[in-house]
């Protein structure tokens, strides 16, 4: 969330920079404001009290030795008085404190000053583009009739086992799925991403640390007993690992394939057929945890090892600079690639790469120690490497041919055959 002192510096701005994002936010940077004047007045009203009730304490221990008995007696029943007074304060205290975080959650991130201005998808701005274009015949097969073809896919079956949105992948599908994770995996660990594991499904705290909650509560999958969320995204996991510590060692670059479960997998039609639009899928992240001076560094090489990834598997690419309104809550700054799937003629988002600046490390109290030997909040950033059913879609549909569907070259070595017939 955004700090109480980056409001209180510039409440102006930080209205204006809301308003990018389609968010009116003076309503709510007033209210902080005024609470935090409450809550400093209140501080100091209880750090009066308290230096007076020290002071009273000592004159009753000083009576007593004198053998004031009546006098110290008075004075406890000035100070029983005053403690009333003080837990009335106190309360009015933790209110105040309360109420403000209570806001807070409920204000995104502002935009960097790269973010360009726009309401909708059709305000982003196309910033690179790459890769060949495949030529296809006029009869060439959407993606879920390749599946179907070549028995890779069975949507049908997960219908039955689950419900839409949950698609069963079977021999070489299967296969080809697991070809992705491990090319993704070895080339984020070749970049000097670390490996890790994460659980599946994690606890309130984690969600709000990220910021899913409250801002996407109603897309994550919700585990009633135990009160756990099933993961939309490894970022949750794996940035968690970091809340609540300071870290001596910047940057970190961790890596984690995991299954991602969504509950909106949004409107009806040709946008969410076959691969489009899932319910649970899987996907590799990458997670950088940095030093704010070098943030935006380290998401130009988190770009550059996304395109790598596109340009290893022949797809065609181009990079999207979001406009504020189309941008994720909690994100400063956000590139989507998006690739060409040939025979539905439409790009596909693949991969979003975001700088979160301070927004979650506040959340999380994820902190690094500076040169003065004082403690300041980390940047993190994210970024998917990649998520796979758009990118198997794209595959199928842009490497059919009469005799198949080819493998790119990258990914024979897992997969252990070359073309899918």
């Amino acid at each position: 969330m955004l700090t109480l002192q980056q409001i209180k510096e510039n409440p102006q701005y930080i209205v204006e920079r809301l308003a990018v994002k389609g968010f009116d936010g003076k309503e709510a940077v007033d209210r902080i404001i005024t609470l935090d004047e409450d809550r400093r007045k209140f501080q100091l009203q209880n750090d009066n009290l308290a230096s007076e009730l020290k002071k009273l304490a000592d004159k009753i221990g000083a009576l007593m030795k004198a053998g004031e008995r009546q006098q110290a007696e008075d004075v406890k029943a000035t100070v029983a008085s005053l403690k009333a007074s003080q837990k009335e304060i106190a309360d009015n205290l933790d209110a105040a404190a309360r109420e403000i975080t209570e806001i807070l959650l409920t204000v995104p991130n502002i935009p960097c000053e790269m973010v360009p201005e726009g309401k909708t998808a059709a305000d982003n701005v196309v910033e690179k583009t790459g890769g060949p274009m495949p030529d296809l015949p006029e009869d060439a097969l959407p993606h879920w009739e390749l599946a179907k073809k070549y028995n890779l896919i069975d949507f049908d079956l997960g219908v039955k086992i689950t419900g839409a949105g949950f698609p069963v992948y079977i021999g070489k599908g299967a296969k080809l799925q697991r070809a992705l994770i491990q090319f993704f995996l070895d080339r984020a660990s070749e970049a000097g991403y670390l490996e890790i594991q994460p659980p599946y499904v994690v606890n309130e705290a984690s969600g709000y640390g990220t910021g899913q909650l409250p801002d996407k509560e109603g897309q994550m999958y919700h585990v009633n007993l135990d009160n756990l969320y099933l993961i939309p995204t490894a970022e949750v996991p794996v940035t968690n690992l970091y809340r609540d510590v300071i870290i001596t060692d910047l940057p970190v670059k961790n890596c984690a394939y995991s299954a991602c479960f969504r509950r909106e997998a949004g409107s009806y039609g040709k946008d969410v057929r076959g691969l489009n639009r899932l319910h649970q899928f899987d996907k590799v992240e990458i997670v950088r945890i940095e030093k704010p001076e070098n943030s935006y560094a380290a998401l130009e090489e988190m770009k550059a090892h996304v395109q790598s990834l596109l340009d290893s598997l022949g797809l065609p690419w181009h990079i999207l600079r979001l406009c504020g309104g189309d941008m994720s809550f909690t994100s400063a700054i956000t590139f989507d690639f998006e690739v060409f799937s040939a025979a539905q003629k439409r790009w596909l988002e693949v991969s979003s790469v975001s700088n979160f600046e301070t927004y979650q490390a506040n959340r999380l109290k994820c902190r690094y120690r500076a040169e003065d030997k004082k403690t300041r909040l980390c940047h993190t950033l994210n970024g998917s490497a990649l998520a796979l059913p758009r990118i198997m879609a794209a595959l199928l549909e842009n490497n059919q041919t009469p005799e198949g569907i080819i493998v790119p070259e990258c990914l024979r070595r897992y997969t252990g055959f070359d073309i899918i017939d």
